[in-house]
C-alpha cells in the first residue's frame, strides 16, 4: 500500500494520489460527505505540515477558511475525529490551539474501495503492487546533454527538472517527447512511436505531471499523442 507518510523522494506524487483518493471517495458519497471531505482537503492543503504530521490551527482561522461560523467548525472537526481521519495530539488550552495529526492509514483504508474506479494503474500504485511490464528502460551511452530551456516553455523547464533528477531516465524516455500544444490545464506531448508513448503513459506520466506542475501549477493533465 502507498506509504502512510508521503514525504521524501516522490512525495509530491504520493500527495496527489492521497488527495485523489479522498476526492474520489467523497464523490461516491452523498452531498454531506462531499462537503466534509472538501473542507478537510482545503484545511490539509492550506495548513497541514506533512513532515511533522502537524495540523495546528485555531477555530476562528478554520472558520474563515471554510466561510462558516465556529459552531460549524466544532461540529465538522468532531465528525473528522469520529471518522478517525483527525487525531488529537495535544488538547488546546488557554492561549494554545489544539494540535492534530492525520491518520493517513485510516484514510487509505476508508478510500480503498474506490481506487479501482480511478484506474487500474492508480489501484496498483496505491496498493504498492509492482507494475508488471516486460519493458526495460533503455541504457544511454555517454553523458546526457541537458535540455535547452531558452524558450522557457513549461515543457522545456520541466525537462530541465527531469534531467536533473535522473539523466539516464530522461535520456531514454523523456528527451524524445516534444511539445504539441497547451489547452487550459492540459499539456499535450508527442512521442516518437506508439511503443514509446505507451511506456511513458503507463510508467512515467505521474512523474512528468509532477515536474510540469513544479514549473506551472495550472497544469492538471498530461496527454501523450503520436
Amino acid at each position: 500500500m502507498l506509504s502512510p507518510k508521503p514525504v521524501g523522494r516522490g512525495a509530491a506524487a504520493r500527495k496527489y494520489d492521497f488527495i485523489t483518493a479522498i476526492g474520489a471517495h467523497a464523490l461516491s458519497k452523498g452531498k454531506h460527505e462531499q462537503r466534509l471531505a472538501l473542507r478537510f482537503l482545503t484545511l490539509v492543503t492550506a495548513r497541514y505540515n506533512w513532515a511533522r504530521d502537524d495540523l495546528s490551527v485555531g477555530q476562528h482561522e478554520i472558520a474563515n477558511l471554510w466561510s462558516v461560523d465556529t459552531r460549524t467548525v466544532k461540529r465538522e472537526m468532531a465528525k473528522l475525529r469520529a471518522l478517525g481521519w483527525l487525531v488529537v495530539r495535544r488538547q488546546g488550552a488557554r492561549g494554545r490551539v489544539t494540535q492534530y495529526g492525520i491518520d493517513i492509514q485510516r484514510i487509505l483504508d476508508d478510500t480503498k474501495p474506490i481506487w479501482p474506479s480511478v484506474g487500474p494503474d492508480f489501484d496498483l500504485r496505491m496498493s504498492g503492487a509492482p507494475e508488471t511490464s516486460d519493458v526495460v528502460p533503455l541504457p544511454v551511452r555517454g553523458k546526457v546533454t541537458p535540455p535547452d530551456i531558452s524558450d522557457a516553455t513549461e515543457w522545456s523547464l520541466a525537462q530541465g527538472l527531469l534531467h536533473a533528477e535522473d539523466p539516464g531516465l530522461y535520456g531514454s524516455w523523456l528527451r524524445a517527447l516534444t511539445r504539441v500544444e497547451r489547452a487550459g490545464g492540459r499539456l499535450t506531448l508527442r512521442a516518437p512511436s506508439r511503443f514509446h508513448g505507451a511506456y511513458v503513459q503507463t510508467h512515467l506520466a505521474a512523474r512528468v505531471l509532477v515536474a510540469c506542475r513544479a514549473v506551472d501549477s495550472d497544469i492538471s493533465e498530461i496527454r501523450i499523442t503520436l
